[in-house]
């Protein structure tokens, strides 16, 4: 045999005795040596994290009740919630497991569910099947036993940042310790993907876990079997919840449920204040909703309302229009908050002989107006609104070309003092002499300036003529009938153009003036209704005046007229708000 042939024989004998491969493992048997391989082991495979499913509700508003704190956390699971692999539960009646379920619950985009011992737990768990859940994040002690499909991981009240990653594998930010009854405001505050740490204030810190040892095998018996510790629970592995878009949440009722902000939280929807229940009522309120610019409002507590009235505020302070005196209601009547009133000149422009208004031109107007006013801020508490009352539709002796005995001021002869007061920041008002028509036909014809934020409407009965009458001759009078039409199209207008709330006056200083007064509509929110006393004379005379019309009056704001030269005397703005009740609106003549 050539000696290159017996060398590569001889290479492959040595491979076959000795099993080598390139990468060491065995490629086959051997002539002598039987080799069963080695099975490659199967991959574990990793669990695929899933994210809990938020959405915003149907509905442009949702007004949820929560009656309790356990209902207002099951309503807003359910109206924000579709699925959550995950759900925090936590104890009602421990504030320091609230506070770190809304820990966990927002770091995991989890809704968080309270339980009680006294209540029964089937809406929790019917809430956990729709979810379907896989897991409970138990904080504290919660009286609740899930389906045997859904694992129950433990948390104790007050943890830490360290244990709070190691029992859900999030990652939290700083501790932050919150004292009594701050604890609603530290949950809105928090913010994925790392929240702080929320902890009541002076409260020790929780102790270590128990762990029970391992047992071990029997000696005794050698046909015993050994117990097998039960595996510990986890949670499954969860990705961040897309936060829902173009939704908000309120309060500002007194209902502060500490897991139901938790959840919207968790869901990334933020929580405002609309005090008192209305988002029109403060500035803050409104400039809030406006950078919001919600599609979709929830709001927390039933006394905010019907849901439609709800969503007509909404749209209002979404346009974040200012009133003069700050928020978008006439006559503000929330806690902690400023009321208003107003201090108004009248009369019309460039005609000194219907009022002190027309005396001068546009920019002393202004100015005189808040001349005018300025005395009255240091009698009240109130923020005190600069106002003119400018009569658009002016009584006339004679018929005029349309026969109505009333004079319509165009629209485009108001509008530079309209807009100047507006600049300023006061409240105007358009006043309606119709004469022979109707007031619902001359309001429509100053649509165009009742399209601006700050402009109201007055009614003067006073000029209102029946067919066969004439100025002058008997006071004019008009049915209430009349007066709700206007009521409900003022109303209408202003809801369709998400105006903030307008000031309707009604003018009156004997009850025949408003025929069938009692039936007036008082019912629409988007109005402030205001009857106003504009009688003329000797103090005694007008304070009777004043007392007669308020006598089984509709629930309406007053307003008082000073005459320069009519009343003897006319009271300074000191005597004026002797009057009681203090005037709402105070006009000058």
């Amino acid at each position: 045999m050539p000696q290159g042939r017996r060398l590569v024989v001889l290479l492959v004998a040595l491979l076959a005795l000795t099993g080598c491969t390139d990468d060491g493992g065995p490629v086959g048997p051997t002539p002598t040596v039987s080799r069963t391989p080695t099975p490659t082991p199967t991959p574990t495979p990793t669990p695929t994290a899933v994210a809990a499913e938020a959405v915003a509700p149907a509905e442009v508003a949702t007004v949820l009740p929560a009656a309790t704190a356990q209902d207002a956390a099951l309503e807003t699971s359910r109206a924000v919630f579709v699925t959550a692999p995950v759900v925090v539960v936590a104890p009602a009646e421990d504030v320091a497991a609230q506070l770190t379920a809304a820990t966990v619950g927002v770091a995991l985009g989890a809704p968080v569910l309270l339980t009680t011992a006294a209540a029964d737990p089937a809406p929790v768990l019917a809430e956990l099947a729709r979810l379907d859940a896989q897991a409970v994040l138990a904080v504290g002690g919660v009286a609740l036993t899930p389906a045997r499909s859904v694992a129950v991981v433990p948390v104790a009240p007050g943890s830490d940042g360290v244990a709070l990653r190691a029992a859900t594998g999030a990652r939290f930010g700083a501790p932050t310790p919150v004292a009594p009854g701050q604890e609603a405001a530290a949950v809105r505050a928090l913010a994925a993907p790392r929240p702080a740490v929320l902890t009541v204030l002076g409260a020790p810190a929780p102790a270590p876990a128990a762990t029970t040892p391992a047992p071990t095998p029997s000696t005794t018996s050698s046909s015993t079997p050994s117990s097998t510790p039960s595996p510990t629970p986890e949670l499954p592995p969860t990705r961040p919840t897309p936060a829902v878009a173009g939704t908000i949440a309120l309060t500002g009722v007194g209902v502060d449920p500490v897991a139901a902000f938790a959840t919207l939280r968790a869901a990334g929807i933020p929580v405002l204040d609309a005090p008192a229940g209305d988002p029109r009522a403060t500035t803050a309120s409104v400039q809030a909703i406006a950078a919001a610019a919600p599609e979709h409002t929830i709001a927390l507590g039933g006394a905010f309302g019907p849901a439609d009235r709800l969503a007509r505020r909404v749209a209002s302070a979404r346009t974040g229009a200012l009133l003069g005196g700050g928020g978008q209601l006439v006559f503000p009547q929330v806690p902690g908050v400023p009321g208003k009133k107003y201090v108004a000149l009248y009369g019309t422009p460039g005609s000194a002989a219907l009022g002190v208004l027309g005396e001068q031109d546009v920019p002393a107007t202004v100015a005189r107006a808040d001349a005018t006013a300025a005395p009255y801020r240091t009698l009240t508490a109130d923020v005190v609104v600069p106002t003119v009352e400018i009569i658009a539709t002016i009584a006339s002796a004679g018929p005029g070309d349309d026969g109505n005995y009333s004079q319509e001021r165009p629209v485009e002869e108001l509008r530079p003092l309209v807009e100047a007061a507006g600049a300023a920041g006061m409240a105007v008002v358009l006043d309606l002499q119709p004469g022979r028509t109707d007031f619902l036909t001359q309001a429509q014809q100053y649509a165009d300036l009742l399209a601006l934020p700050y402009v109201g409407l007055a009614l003067d009965p006073e000029w209102r003529l029946a067919p066969d009458q004439v100025h002058l001759r008997q006071i004019g009078s008009v049915g209430i009938d009349e007066v709700n039409a206007v009521v409900a199209w003022l109303a209408d207008f202003t809801a369709q153009r998400a105006l903030p709330q307008k000031m309707l006056v009604l003018h009156q200083f004997a009850g025949r003036m408003i025929v069938d007064r009692g039936r007036l509509d008082t019912s629409r929110d988007e109005l402030a209704l205001v009857v106003h006393v504009d009688g003329q004379g000797s103090q005694p005379a007008k304070a009777g005046t004043w007392n007669a019309l308020r006598t089984d009056a509709p629930p309406v704001h007053w307003g008082w007229k000073n005459f320069y030269d009519e009343d003897t005397p006319m009271l300074d703005p000191t005597q004026t708000y002797q009057v009681q009740p203090v005037p709402d609106l105070v006009s000058y003549q």
